[in-house]
């Protein structure tokens, strides 16, 4: 009767520690789901504020068509992208055409000087700088999650329930960890 106890009590133990486990990797990868919705609040805001800067742009520049059809092209790969992989690589395209539209911005004085430009370049900014806070979140729930699936004994659990790997949001190449120097 005692080895039926005990048989039972070990039994016990693994099904909370099962319990444990799954409740965890379902916590962490809810977590992680949040910090990717975030990180898509951000870039729908960029992607809003980007049509009314090209607008901005044009009224100074109106010779800048090819520039002005890239970063719209560019806005709407990036908006239409699935997967963090696909949006690291569509954002990043999308910010160096955004370069290049603030190099074209440099040769008008007149829009440099524009309340309309200077709010909107604020804006940019503002939401660069919530991007690159919820990549941040995002990249550090990616890291813990991963590293519970990955760890022994949650691995077999995790292999089990088939939880995959979440891939972190990088830039792509060294060139893109540089400061960027924009001046106006």
């Amino acid at each position: 009767m005692t080895i039926l106890y005990v048989v039972l009590a070990i039994a016990a133990v693994v099904i909370l520690w099962l319990i444990g486990v799954y409740n965890g990797l379902i916590k962490l990868r809810n977590r992680t789901d949040e910090a990717a919705s975030d990180i898509d609040v951000q870039l729908k805001r960029r992607h809003d504020l980007i049509p009314n800067l090209v607008e901005t742009v044009k009224g100074y520049a109106t010779h800048e068509r090819e520039l002005f059809t890239k970063v719209t092209e560019a806005r709407a790969a990036a908006m239409g992208a699935k997967g963090m992989e696909a949006k690291a690589k569509a954002e990043n395209a999308l910010m160096d055409t955004m370069k290049s539209l603030f190099a074209v911005a440099e040769n008008y004085p007149q829009l440099k000087a524009s309340e309309n430009f200077a709010k909107l370049q604020d804006e940019l900014s503002d939401t660069e700088n919530k991007i690159q806070a919820s990549r941040r979140f995002y990249n550090g729930n990616v890291r813990d999650f991963n590293t519970k699936i990955q760890v022994f004994p949650n691995n077999m659990v995790a292999g089990m329930l088939k939880f995959n790997k979440y891939e972190f949001f990088e830039v792509e190449n060294a060139e893109e960890r540089k400061n960027v120097e924009v001046k106006f």
